[in-house]
């Protein structure tokens, strides 16, 4: 995936930072593929950093993981769920590395101001925030676009994630029973146009060259194949969009 994406990225001129977990931790179902582990999975995204020359962004779950992925990554991520953990913020913020935090889905966009700064006063200024969906019932997640404009109140940059807000968590019952993940990925560029519209400064994206075969949130994987056609849709959207500069409103009576 790594070496197709970044062919693609540098034809487009985009900057690419290169995403993947070496372990899922929080998967819905206990027998669910999780990963190889910290120290297999960190081994796996050095080479692809070297071989590809891209930045790496992966996530932690723990406190302990965080001195040993800051030496490979160069973005940490903190997942969703664990948003307002103040001990993982503070020690991924001690690595000195840049800190991308998902807003939780049980989470109002003014939380990641609060977030964003337990990162900053752990002496690290170098955070962003990520947009991934709202809980909408118990097995949908519904993006609101003005979540986009509010998270700029952490002033750092903003980030959408495309295709985790389209998932529908646990709404997949599975043969011999348990329930996994479903997702909408006929909307992932209905999502996209929207969040690049509005002018955000990221998108997280979910690529593989097999989705329906994938061994983690394959209902949400965009195709390799439609990618380069989306992501110049988007570049074209964004060229044209003035959805970072704030409209200035005159409220005064208008006079003929």
């Amino acid at each position: 995936m790594a070496k197709h994406i970044k062919a693609i990225t540098s034809r487009l001129g985009v900057p690419l930072v290169f995403k993947s977990s070496f372990d899922k931790a929080n998967r819905t179902s206990s027998k669910s593929f999780r990963g190889p582990g910290l120290t297999e999975g960190l081994r796996i995204l050095e080479k692809v950093k070297l071989a590809y020359d891209i930045p790496i962004v992966t996530d932690v779950h723990e406190t302990i993981q965080c001195e040993a992925v800051g030496k490979v990554a160069d973005i940490i991520q903190i997942p969703a769920f664990l948003c307002r953990q103040t001990d993982l913020l503070v020690a991924a913020a001690q690595t000195g590395k840049i800190i991308n935090i998902k807003k939780g889905q049980f989470c109002a966009p003014s939380v990641m101001v609060n977030s964003a700064e337990k990162v900053r006063l752990a002496g690290n200024p170098n955070v962003m925030v990520c947009e991934r969906g709202t809980m909408f019932g118990y097995n949908d997640l519904i993006v609101d676009p003005r979540n986009f404009e509010w998270m700029r109140e952490a002033n750092c940059p903003v980030v959408a994630d495309i295709t985790h807000s389209l998932q529908q968590p646990a709404g997949r019952k599975l043969e011999g029973g348990g329930v996994a993940s479903g997702g909408l990925r006929e909307l992932i560029p209905c999502i996209a146009r929207t969040a690049v519209a509005v002018g955000v400064d990221g998108i997280f994206m979910e690529v593989h060259n097999d989705p329906l075969n994938a061994p983690v949130d394959g209902p949400t994987q965009w195709p390799l194949r439609h990618f380069e056609e989306l992501l110049e849709e988007l570049i074209s959207i964004a060229k044209v969009s003035k959805g970072k500069q704030q409209f200035k409103i005159d409220l005064t009576r208008f006079e003929d």
